[in-house]
């Protein structure tokens, strides 16, 4: 099937190059030159695990392209995904302006019916808006699409080729036919496609990331009053996660959540629910938690070494907002850093992958370690903030001779308390009084 995907984002590429990787004929369409003539020669901008390989093959294969122009891409085109960013509004609302712009570009592109597919997150309702743009904007028959992504960075390749479900909203059979179409290769040994309405489907993508979010806030509460009354969190989260109502995942007590989904996505659906005049109480709580969760990290590191950080020295592990990616949006790494300067410590950072988005933010405020090691120098703690697999063994004896003080804030609960306090490492984690 021919299709272009516009917008070259984390979402858009990983949905071009899995769509290019079945035998579809994709074109990614982007406004930024410099990230086009970038693709076109396999320079990926984001790292993925896979992604540039996957990139690298199809467009030798001559299944996947490249480029600015719009008009051509949706005149080849039987259907045309938007994926482009939908940033957070001041008042927490989705910033739609980029995805009625491309749906304002593609009508005035048609050359015959087409199925738009909103793959960019997007708020109830917005389908409903995307129709009335292109039909304001051409007489060519056409169907939009709700069919919300659910990609994990850092596994977003494999989420897209072998997926968990398909959410298919559509009004139209026609399109609903199309879409399963197109998803029939990801599911070769059961169907787990699922047709509903437009609005159901808008709903679903901040229901789904809301609820998991909440997840996440809820096991960091219970690990802080853990640490009041002398439980030990990780004990605790073994005996919940082995109910299997309850399940084992997005149950670890740290840090919180980051990243580019749930932050956004959790006060996009608390403004839906102000819109509509239904509060959303759980939702926004979960919210505040995941704030408060940083700054409990950052008191456990003033109540050792006291308000005043000056001439302290915290090498930092850790950066992006997950294992496995470079992307540092609403990273706890961002707001613990920056606590740290703002109380006159010195940083010392690594990251296997984000030190690049890392200059970006900080540029010479903090420093940048070659490696894991190299980090540690004369530094008074080492604080974990990302649980990339390269920390999970090191060797502490080569840590404890680079490191002035040997302390340990565990932000992601990563190492096993006995083992280290047994090499003459004071041990500070999430959740365990101790």
């Amino acid at each position: 099937m021919k299709i272009c995907v516009i917008g070259t984002g984390y979402v858009g590429l990983v949905a071009g190059a899995c769509l290019a990787d079945m035998g579809n004929d994709v074109i990614c369409v982007d406004n930024n030159k410099d990230k086009i003539e970038k693709l076109q020669n396999a320079i990926v901008p984001i790292y993925e695990p896979g992604l540039e390989e996957l990139i690298k093959v199809n467009t030798s294969e001559n299944r996947l392209h490249f480029t600015t122009d719009i008009t051509s891409a949706v005149q080849k085109s039987e259907v045309c995904f938007i994926a482009v960013g939908t940033p957070q509004g001041e008042d927490g609302s989705a910033d739609l302006q980029y995805v009625f712009q491309v749906a304002e570009s593609i009508a005035k592109s048609m050359n015959g019916y087409k199925v738009i597919v909103d793959k960019s997150t997007v708020p109830v309702g917005t389908a409903e808006k995307v129709s009335k743009i292109i039909k304001d904007n051409t007489d060519y028959d056409f169907d939009v699409v709700s069919n919300p992504e659910f990609l994990k960075q850092g596994s977003a390749v494999d989420d897209f080729l072998s997926p968990d479900r398909v959410v298919i909203g559509s009004n139209s059979n026609k399109a609903s036919a199309i879409m399963q179409e197109i998803y029939s290769p990801f599911f070769r040994t059961g169907n787990r496609v699922i047709v509903m309405d437009v609005k159901s489907a808008e709903m679903t993508k901040y229901a789904s990331n809301s609820f998991l979010a909440v997840k996440i806030s809820f096991m960091n509460e219970i690990a802080n009053l853990c640490e009041k009354v002398g439980a030990d969190a990780e004990m605790v989260r073994v005996g919940m996660s082995t109910d299997s109502r309850i399940g084992n995942k997005f149950l670890f007590p740290g840090l919180g959540y980051g990243g580019s989904c749930f932050p956004k996505d959790v006060k996009a659906l608390v403004k839906t629910g102000s819109e509509n005049d239904c509060e959303m109480s759980i939702i926004k709580s979960a919210d505040n938690v995941n704030k408060k969760q940083r700054q409990y990290f950052i008191d456990k590191i003033t109540k050792k070494f006291g308000e005043d950080l000056s001439g302290k020295i915290f090498a930092v592990w850790g950066l992006a907002f997950k294992p496995k990616t470079n992307d540092m949006r609403e990273a706890p790494a961002i707001t613990v850093i920056n606590a740290l300067l703002e109380k006159g410590a010195k940083v010392q950072a690594y990251d296997p992958k984000a030190m690049e988005s890392a200059e970006f933010i900080f540029g010479d405020k903090i420093s940048y370690a070659k490696n894991s090691y190299d980090a540690l120098k004369n530094s008074d703690a080492l604080l974990l903030l990302t649980e990339w697999n390269e920390f999970r063994h090191p060797d502490f004896d080569i840590i404890k001779n680079l490191m002035k003080t040997p302390i340990i804030f565990d932000g992601r609960n990563q190492y096993n308390r006995s083992r280290i306090t047994s090499r003459g490492f004071e041990y500070i984690c999430m959740g365990n009084k101790k």
